[in-house]
């Protein structure tokens, strides 16, 4: 990657790499153009070329912006602090949100990211992945205290069973082509006190 993107004003950058993350989210890898993005950017194609080589680096850089930028708002946002479950999802609530304000589609993009089978990439990818969302670390993030549950919850299967829920609203609204955020926002605010009904101890 040419080292003068970075040289480019912040509201350029991040008019590139929202451009990136609405055509890759919206196409399969193969089928996303980069005159595309470059057009959705107010670029050139070959000024896009100027900054990234080729297609796939650009698809693995918005992909490294992605991590960054959610660990670094989780972090920020204090998520892992305390014992609390739902109070931790709450603060992981509102910092994904104010991702979506200034990163409309990186939502959607990391979904399908995940599900990409391209072979050029996904190799890369899945290092990736390992690299920024290690399992066996974010579980020892989650060992929140067991009292605050209903008794005999199985807390693996609660937690996989809110994961697949939350991820497969994102994936409907992917394909629907939904980006109202504030919808997004009330959606999962009331998934999360349904989850709560269910699942915290009772006074």
């Amino acid at each position: 990657m040419n080292e003068k993107f970075f040289s480019l004003p912040e509201k350029k950058q991040q008019a590139v790499i929202n451009a990136g993350f609405r055509v890759f989210s919206r196409n399969s890898y193969k089928n996303s153009p980069m005159s595309e993005i470059a057009a959705d950017a107010g670029i050139s194609k070959s000024l896009l070329f100027y900054y990234f080589r080729n297609k796939k680096e650009l698809y693995l850089f918005l992909w490294e912006k992605c991590a960054e930028f959610t660990v670094k708002a989780l972090a920020e946002y204090g998520c892992y602090a305390g014992d609390g479950l739902f109070e931790s999802m709450e603060k992981g609530l509102k910092a994904k949100i104010a991702l979506m304000r200034k990163y409309p589609d990186m939502s959607f993009f990391a979904l399908k990211v995940f599900y990409e089978k391209d072979p050029d990439i996904s190799a890369a990818v899945r290092e990736s992945c390992d690299k920024h969302f290690n399992f066996k670390k974010d579980s020892a993030r989650l060992n929140f205290a067991a009292d605050q549950f209903m008794p005999d919850i199985d807390l693996e299967m609660m937690y996989r069973e809110m994961f697949l829920a939350s991820e497969g609203y994102m994936w409907e609204a992917l394909q629907r082509g939904d980006t109202d955020i504030d919808k997004m926002e009330s959606d999962f605010t009331e998934m999360m006190r349904f989850w709560k009904s269910i699942f915290l101890k009772k006074d």
